[in-house]
């Protein structure tokens, strides 16, 4: 029998896969299991029954705004990795530092790449 894999193996499994390859296991699991990752609407119902809810922005930019005690080649390609853009032009963006990396994405999506950069290194603002 195979040895059971931990919480703790998985999540770290998981922290040194891209956003690309994240992305490619959610779709994965959905297939294989036949769920979808989408938040659920219904649970948002009850609180709009119990009145106005300051949720905040629903569209934020991502800037990164320096580097910090990571490598400059892994904040390189972390930008490539969110953005989609090509070397050279990830380069770019992160040479422009402060420079905006995405605009107009949900705060839940710019939490997450957030996440990655600083992972990476950086110093990211969420505006």
């Amino acid at each position: 029998m195979a040895e059971k894999i931990t919480n703790e193996q998985i999540i770290e499994a998981l922290k040194g896969m891209t956003i690309v390859e994240l992305n490619e296991l959610v779709k994965a699991v959905e297939e294989a299991f036949g769920v979808t990752a989408a938040v659920a609407t219904a649970a948002a119902a009850p609180a709009e029954e119990e009145g106005p809810v300051n949720a905040g922005p629903s569209e934020v930019s991502l800037i990164l705004k320096g580097l910090g005690t990571g490598g400059k080649v892994a904040v390189i390609k972390a930008v490539q990795s969110i953005t989609g853009l090509g070397l050279m032009d990830a380069k770019k963006l992160v040479d422009a530092i402060p420079s905006t990396i995405k605009e107009k994405i949900s705060p839940v999506e710019a939490e997450a790449h957030k996440a990655t950069l600083v992972a990476a290194g950086a110093e990211v603002e969420i505006k």
